[in-house]
């Protein structure tokens, strides 16, 4: 070090005439036993090499340094930068007549912080002639120091700490140039082991929180949906940017056939982003099933976030509720990138968020939530995505936009959604991007009728007279109780499908030769239809016009009115295949 004299021995607090004589008085080969302090550095290392924990093996490191050098005592200081303006050093061992472990000094305190501070060994003879002594340690100890002999224990920045002597006992209670020598020595080993033992910790510790990161994006992987069938109308794929994601989306199929659907973004990055969004994940899975409108849905996750969520954490989402008979999507944002519509004319429309994320404020919507709008999709495709794949940098430099996004969009429109999504989030993944990239498509495809979906329950076809009615209501009845619909809602078809009838029993074939009719039941999610078939000549459709009975053209029975009290909808197909007519009864049930 660059105070130390050819002796071997740094002085502080005092003059260097006084502290010369001192370490004259004790010759290094009088006072240091070489082989011996080789042999202590020898089974220091070992004990530092071999023991899990650092502290033990110090506390026994400092015994046999005390031991080696005749001390009196002996502590073990390290420093705390993060104490106090100037930073403290704190007492990790000590050995001798008093414990003063856990003993705090500002760094500007005592010998051992001026040898802390100047990185420098420290030698005081008389200890009473030294303004830098810290007599407040021997107030906390109990003991008397005369002499001191300390050595920093270095490090890449400047000294970790030191260890301090007190006290030779043997001789006039001098410490000798030597004993500085090897003193010093025996502080670097010890630093060094304390280096090596905090990275083994640093490393460890490392390793458990990356065990803990992949257990958590494990569990957050299972909170994903499982892929669909390869003609599913809907499809999602996520791609973290770390090892866990603060991205989420998720769909499932309702009791009445509809499909809930979502994608959320949570604020912020790491463990705590992927706690909200599990938390914010689950509610929404649990909430869906039993609140069918997405903006209430949203308004109600919204007040739970707030009422918990802390750090200023929030969460931006789109949900929405896709009806596979309609073809209609019903669509709420929070505060979440717009999603895009692209109908089959190419043509692109966002949505926008209306209100602010969830868990910014609770109670700050009306009783209905967020807003919500209704997507005819007929043939066309909706894309939720997060903004880490708007965000993304093009080879321009530029980030690629909703534009760019569009522009992928339209070059794997021939693709199955499932596809679609897979080669956008591929090629945006390609790209420089630094956030979690989440992807979620929904489509009707073209021609895709809820007829052509539908599940067919009941088809009964019989001769055009009047004794059939009786079977057909019974039969009919039967099918809806067996389908799991309730007396209640089964005498509405029931009674409109016997209006329907008993008008082709007594008119269709007036003028023809008696035929057949034939009533079949059809459910496609939510939407339930009958269908009354007959191969009279063809009526003309504008008798069901809202101004106009049924009765108007064939009198008799309780008229179109009446069956469009019982329905939501009443109507004539075109000309079926064959010849006839075909009356579509429609009941949409939530």
């Amino acid at each position: 070090m660059s105070d130390r004299s050819g002796e071997g021995a740094v002085t502080a607090g005092t003059e260097a005439a006084e502290l010369n004589p001192l370490v004259e008085k004790a010759p290094v080969g009088e006072a240091t036993d070489l082989p011996r302090a080789f042999a202590l550095l020898a089974e220091m290392t070992r004990r530092f090499a071999d023991s899990l924990e650092v502290t033990p093996a110090l506390v026994a490191a400092l015994e046999s340094i005390a031991a080696q050098l005749g001390a009196e005592g002996g502590s073990l200081w390290l420093r705390d930068d993060q104490a106090g303006e100037a930073g403290e050093i704190v007492c990790e061992a000590s050995v001798g007549p008093a414990d003063i472990t856990g003993l705090r000094l500002s760094i500007e305190e005592g010998i051992v912080g001026r040898c802390v501070r100047e990185n420098a060994c420290q030698s005081v003879f008389d200890t009473a002639k030294d303004p830098a002594f810290a007599s407040s340690v021997d107030k906390a100890s109990g003991i008397r120091t005369r002499s001191i002999l300390c050595a920093p224990m270095p490090g890449s920045d400047g000294a970790i700490g030191a260890v301090e002597l007190i006290n030779r006992r043997e001789g006039d209670g001098c410490f000798s140039a030597g004993d500085l020598h090897v003193l010093e020595v025996l502080a670097s080993s010890a630093a060094l082991a304390l280096s090596n033992a905090r990275m083994a910790t640093a490393a460890a510790e490392h390793r458990r929180v990356q065990r803990e990161l992949e257990l958590a994006a494990e569990i957050q992987r299972a909170l994903l949906p499982e892929a669909g069938a390869v003609d599913a109308p809907i499809h999602g794929e996520n791609v973290p940017a770390r090892t866990v994601s603060g991205d989420f989306f998720d769909y499932l199929e309702l009791s009445d056939g509809r499909i809930s659907f979502c994608l959320g973004d949570v604020s912020g990055k790491g463990m705590n982003a992927a706690l909200l969004m599990a938390k914010t994940a689950s509610l929404y899975r649990c909430l869906t099933k039993t609140i069918p409108s997405p903006g209430r849905l949203l308004a109600v996750i919204n007040d739970e976030l707030a009422e918990t969520s802390s750090r200023g954490m929030f969460v931006t989402m789109a949900a929405g509720v896709y009806d596979p008979a309609s073809g209609q999507v019903v669509l709420a944002n929070a505060g979440h990138e717009p999603p895009l519509f692209r109908s089959t004319d190419g043509g692109f429309r966002g949505i926008p968020a209306l209100e602010p994320p969830l868990g910014v404020i609770q109670g700050l919507l009306p009783p209905e939530g967020y807003p919500e709008t209704t997507i005819d999709l007929a043939g066309g495709r909706l894309f939720v995505f997060s903004d880490g794949l708007t965000e993304a940098i093009g080879a321009d430099g530029e980030q690629i936009g909703s534009e760019g996004l569009e522009a992928l969009f339209d070059e794997y429109q021939e693709d199955s959604i499932a596809d679609c999504v897979a080669a956008v989030i591929r090629r945006v993944g390609d790209l420089e991007h630094r956030d979690d990239l989440t992807l979620l498509g929904l489509e009707q495809r073209a021609g895709s009728t809820s007829e052509e979906r539908a599940e067919a329950l009941w088809d009964h076809r019989c001769p055009a007279e009047a004794k059939q009615l009786a079977g057909i209501r019974k039969d009919l009845r039967g099918a809806l109780a067996a389908a799991g619909l309730d007396d209640t809602r089964a005498a509405d078809f029931v009674t409109a499908i016997d209006e329907a009838c008993q008008n082709v029993v007594r008119h269709a074939y007036a003028d023809a030769p008696a035929g057949d009719m034939q009533v079949t039941l059809l459910r496609c999610g939510s939407e339930w239809t009958l269908l009354l078939r007959d191969w009279a000549p063809p009526v003309d459709p504008s008798c069901l016009d809202a101004g106009r009975d049924f009765d108007d053209l064939r009198p008799g029975g309780l008229g179109t009115r009446f069956m469009k009290e019982l329905m939501d909808e009443v109507s004539f197909d075109s000309p079926p295949a064959g010849g006839g007519n075909r009356l579509r009864l429609v009941k949409r049930l939530s």
